[in-house]
């Protein structure tokens, strides 16, 4: 669980700013879309399957030159 503490001299807004970076460096916006509808297992491997192509296809690229 995160937690920020707003000190005397700060303003919610900077305080919510820090907390929504806290969240962002947690993972935790990641995960939620991640999980906002139910993937199918055929569906995660075919995604991951892109992804991995992908990643080859960039490392190529720069390697080659």
């Amino acid at each position: 669980m995160l937690e920020v503490v707003i000190h005397d001299d700060e303003s919610f807004d900077r305080a919510l700013k820090r907390f929504k970076k806290k969240c962002e460096r947690a993972g935790i916006l990641s995960d939620l879309r991640k999980h906002r509808h139910y993937e199918k297992p055929s569906e995660r491997r075919k995604r991951r399957e892109s992804a991995a192509v992908r990643k080859t296809r960039r490392g190529s690229r720069w390697s080659s030159e």
